[in-house]
């Protein structure tokens, strides 16, 4: 993978959003091959665009006007206005007025105070319905129009006044409360709380009149995957048996349900896979035993069908083992967790959290239309915003209707409607008419037999016989553009029914509330389910909230956009479009310019914390600008690379990357043949305060490489340093194979193949000196730096936790993280060093085990595995290389020796520790590496290199 896009990715996180149409335009206003006046008009163009979009005129707005007839307020898009007055004289109202009539009465827009103060408007355009939906559907239309009043809005001013904000996550209330009544006081919608550790009515076991019967209770679920099952016809009261499924190769939990009814038992479908998860192994065990009966029919013929289902022990109490029956316990409070889960999503009432959490916290960052299109949000019904999460959350973009369906959504085509009414969804065929963009989207909901067909009916060349579902999709694309298939979004209909996909006014502003929550792009809406399900706990800390991140929307604006032009240049690279990538580069460096332009007025006035700039357009445009430097470099474009190199030196002079930038200009320098350019570059980045670690060492190395004579007659400062002699062991192996580029594969001591760190470990537990180990790297460094500095890590300082879901502070990887906390370090440091480590480390594992840190392994090593190494160590060993990694963690938190191996001398109180780096035939040192060992052996620890070598075999 090219340098730095790795990093990239994470930025942008795992939801590709739809794109807004103007970023497009400031892409191809960046083209290099246009000409200066084209340059002008599209560089206005989306100047005007984004004016028009921070002003908070949206290209989504649809104005509001008043209906004539009944006077309600409603959308004036062509479609919701013939749908109203089909609706209105469908019920009654003014029955004797006619098409002339009508026509003579005009729809006037609502005033901005009136619009406030009823339903609130919405912005995404509502497409048009087939026509059989149109007029099946009107009843429901006068429903939708009339939904209750939200109130007055609270969140109407852009002006910003910011009140410190503390919340304690140690509380142990629920996070839905804490929020409700110490964030929003004065929020005008009542929801339910979230309750993170819900305790739940579990039947007691066992708990009958005599202590011989058995346990029985009912359980509320449904039938799943019937669209695989579908040739019984059900009825409520149908009989039904459950067995397991074990050998199902996509879940070995799965447990399959019979119809009881018929003389051989027809398979239905199966348990829902959460439910399995915990029932399937007390079926297995023969503890428990289960049969149903179907309590209603779904609306949809292939949709979750509702039963209940009889679970009777079998094994009764007196008979169990104690341990089978905590055991039976502990398996039966997971499933009735479930199952009243499942009658109560949960994720309908985090959604509603996390947009009011956002608006409190971050109201002047919308504008009001946006502020009210999102508060319309909870008038929706329960069906309509269930509906919108569930397809929000699913991988579209664009969905087919007969594949929506939903066990606690009773009718998914009425909330439907009601979120096209609200412009929360868009449906295909689009009233509008589909553009490109839409038709290569909708392709993806064919399958590959179906695009097969399609091809073959309105191609010229009679159809592709690919298997693959790109190249069918491709093909049909650019069949469709370029004029020969222009039937082809009818055949989409026609193939795949009415599709619908979230909007883009919902998709771009609920985009930004995530972004905005969460403050990255790994956590979603899911992070919610962790928690509720028990299989995430986060940290105990206080968000103590005094700076904003974003200090204004225009702010925002410009990270929003940096990271689509961050999402085109991965897309690209994906296609190997080197035209785009061009243009994503050239419009990061301009980009760059006017932030950084901007930053430097700004910063006259107030400094923020460094971490603040993780959240800053030019952030996000100097990793696109650096991932172009290693497109360039791959191309062998070193004058390319280099310009964009120095602009990046030039422009961010206190920055972490700096000494990997710094080291690539050198390299590219040589690449070009200026050794002499390349040796000052070197020079001058082993003087940056910011260069350090690995990348130090490497320009180093370089400097004493380049600096020969006539260059340079004085032998460099560095070259003593460099000489220092790292121990190294050779051992003999037995190569199974010794391929260049493929990984080495070892016969190991005891006979079977291993890898070269395997064998060394086995090396080292005989005729090495019978020392114990772990193969881990940096993995096991920093489970035990997040245990001794547990208390440091989530210690109450300012700005630094923003929401709930944190695994460390932002500033962890800066130097701010060592400066903020340096009295309450040092002090901790020197318990560390006087030998409480052991101590500390078997507090923190009780206190905090399964609570999630970063860097913090809780299954790769058990606590008395730690606990050998901690102390084999030693006191003082400890102490620096905490402090090291507090410094810095960002740079030396990678790149540790292989190996950690340990031995008690003794009775077992007095112990040594070793650490080796392992390499195999034809490896070497990396830089990383190497600053490791160098800086471990001045912290005190005995370091080694293990040089595996291959012996001939008879």
């Amino acid at each position: 993978m090219l340098s730095g896009r790795e990093s990239l990715i994470r930025l942008i996180g795992k939801r590709r959003r739809t794109l807004p149409p103007n970023l497009q335009l400031l892409l191809e206003s960046s083209a290099p091959d246009l000409s200066s006046g084209e340059k002008k008009a599209l560089s206005e163009t989306c100047s005007s665009a984004t004016l028009t979009e921070k002003q908070g005129d949206l290209i989504y707005d649809v104005e509001w006007v008043s209906c004539p007839v009944c006077g309600s307020s409603i959308r004036g898009s062509d479609y919701i206005v013939n749908s109203h007055l089909d609706s209105c004289l469908a019920t009654g109202k003014k029955r004797k007025l006619t098409q002339s009539t009508l026509l003579q009465f005009n729809f006037c827009p609502k005033s901005s105070t009136d619009t406030n103060s009823s339903y609130p408007p919405n912005f995404g355009k509502n497409n048009e319905r087939d026509h059989a939906n149109e007029s099946s559907n009107n009843h429901v239309l006068v429903e939708f129009a009339s939904v209750r009043n939200c109130g007055g809005n609270q969140f109407a001013s852009n002006s910003f006044d910011h009140v410190p904000c503390n919340i304690d996550t140690s509380d142990d209330r629920s996070i839905g409360k804490i929020v409700h009544e110490e964030v929003l006081p004065h929020y005008v919608v009542d929801l339910p709380s979230l309750n993170m550790h819900q305790s739940l009515k579990i039947p007691r076991l066992g708990s009958c009149e005599t202590e011989d019967s058995n346990f029985v209770d009912t359980l509320e679920t449904f039938i799943v995957g019937r669209r695989f099952h579908q040739n019984v016809e059900l009825r409520p009261g149908t009989s039904l048996s459950v067995s397991r499924d074990s050998e199902n190769a996509k879940d070995t939990h799965a447990i399959k349900v019979y119809c009881a009814d018929s003389e051989y038992e027809q398979m239905l479908g199966y348990l829902p896979r959460e439910l399995a998860r915990y029932l399937s192994p007390l079926i297995d065990k023969g503890q428990i035993k289960c049969q149903g009966s179907v309590t209603s029919l779904s609306k949809h013929p292939l949709g979750a069908v509702p039963i209940q289902l009889v679970c009777q022990k079998i094994i009764k109490d007196n008979l169990m083992e104690s341990d089978d029956k905590e055991t039976f316990e502990l398996f039966w409070r997971d499933v009735v967790r479930v199952v009243d889960h499942a009658r109560n999503p949960g994720y309908q009432q985090n959604f509603c959290l996390l947009v009011q959490d956002v608006l409190h916290n971050h109201s002047h960052l919308f504008a009001d239309e946006e502020k009210l299109f999102l508060e319309s949000f909870n008038t929706l019904s329960d069906d309509a915003q269930r509906l919108f999460v569930r397809l929000y959350n699913r991988k579209g973009p664009w969905f087919r209707m007969a594949n929506i369906s939903y066990s606690e959504i009773s009718d998914p085509e009425k909330a439907v409607l009601e979120l096209q009414l609200t412009g929360y969804i868009d449906s295909f065929p689009l009233s509008r008419g589909p553009s490109k963009n839409d038709i290569r989207e909708v392709l993806g909901v064919l399958s590959v037999s179906e695009m097969r067909e399609i091809s073959k009916l309105e191609s010229s060349k009679k159809g592709v016989n690919s298997a693959r579902r790109q190249e069918i999709s491709s093909f049909l694309y650019h069949e469709y553009i370029n004029g020969r298939c222009p039937f082809l979004p009818k055949r989409v209909l026609e193939w795949a029914g009415r599709c619908v996909k979230i909007s883009s006014m919902a998709e771009m502003l609920l985009w930004r509330v995530q972004r905005l929550f969460f403050l990255n792009g790994d956590q979603d809406l899911s992070a919610f389910l962790l928690v509720d399900l028990g299989l995430v706990r986060f940290p105990d800390y206080t968000c103590n909230v005094s700076l904003p991140i974003f200090p204004d929307r225009n702010e925002l604006l410009a990270y929003d956009e940096a990271i689509g032009v961050a999402q085109i240049m991965d897309q690209s690279l994906d296609e190997y479009n080197m035209e785009m990538i061009v243009r994503c580069i050239n419009l990061s460096d301009n980009r760059i310019s006017n932030s950084l332009r901007e930053e430097n007025r700004l910063s006259i006035s107030h400094s923020p914390p460094t971490f603040f700039s993780y959240f800053s357009a030019a952030w996000v445009y100097s990793k696109v600008l650096f991932l172009g430097v290693s497109v360039f470099e791959h191309e062998r474009r070193y004058e390319d690379a280099v310009r964009f190199l120095r602009r990046l030196l030039s422009r961010f002079s206190c920055n972490s990357r700096r000494g990997h930038w710094t080291l690539r200009l050198s390299v590219d320098l040589e690449h070009l043949g200026r050794l002499d350019e390349s040796l000052s570059v070197a020079e001058e980045g082993v003087l940056d305060p910011w260069v350090r670690a690995g990348s130090k060492m490497a320009l180093q190395r370089r400097i004493v490489r380049l600096a020969k004579p006539p260059r340079r007659w004085r032998v460099p400062n560095c070259a003593e340093f460099l000489k220092r002699k790292i121990k190294e062991v050779d051992i003999n192996g037995r190569p199974l194979n010794c391929e260049t580029g493929a990984k080495n594969i070892f016969y190991g001591y005891d006979g079977d193949l291993c890898g070269v760190e395997q064998l060394a470990l086995q090396y080292y537990a005989g005729d090495g000196g019978s020392w114990q180990g772990v193969h881990s790297e940096s993995g096991i460094w920093m489970t035990i730096f997040g245990l001794l500095m547990w208390d440091v890590i989530f210690s109450d300082v300012p700005n630094v936790f923003r929401s709930k879901f944190q695994m460390a502070p932002l500033d962890l990887d800066t130097d701010d993280f060592y400066i903020a906390r340096k009295s309450l370090i040092e002090a901790h440091l020197q318990k560390i060093h006087d030998g409480k480590a052991e101590d500390i480390l078997i507090t923190s594992w009780k206190s905090h085990f399964g609570t999630s840190c970063r860097g913090i392994n809780w299954d790769r090593h058990s606590l008395s595995e730690l606990q050998a190494v901690v102390v084999c160590i030693g006191g003082h060993c400890l102490a620096s290389l905490c402090r090291h990694l507090a410094q810095d963690y960002r740079n030396w938190s990678s790149g540790m020796p292989d190996l950690l191996l340990w031995r008690f001398h003794g009775d077992g109180d007095v112990g040594e520790a070793k650490l080796v780096e392992v390499k195999g035939p034809r490896d070497r040192l990396s830089e990383q590496q190497r600053a490791w060992m160098l800086l471990l052996m001045d912290c005190g620890f005995d370091t080694e290199v293990c040089k595996v070598n291959p012996v001939a075999t008879s």
